[in-house]
């Protein structure tokens, strides 16, 4: 069974034809081919913490640094994918 990758969990509307495109743009990791496949996603769908640019709380991240604390430890999807993974998980 295919992994769900951010935009499908967190219901963003920044992927490709998404319903929020025009208001914050196309999702850098919907179309970052750099990290696809990581924590078996599409492009950086699973691996949206290391991107920047993405949506988090309906702000645009800024660079890794100033939002990986978030990520570790408040954001749901990012938990989600690390139980998922289990000892395959990248960080």
């Amino acid at each position: 069974m295919p992994k769900r990758n951010c935009w499908e969990i967190m219901n963003c509307g920044r992927e490709e034809g998404g319903s929020r495109t025009d208001e914050f743009g196309v999702c850098p990791a919907s179309i970052n081919e750099k990290f696809a496949a990581v924590n078996q996603g599409t492009a950086a769908g699973r691996y949206c913490w290391m991107v920047e640019g993405t949506l988090c709380g309906n702000r645009i991240q800024g660079n890794w640094a100033k939002k990986m604390k978030h990520c570790l430890t408040e954001c749901s999807f990012f938990k989600k994918v690390h139980e998922e993974e289990g000892t395959g998980f990248k960080i």
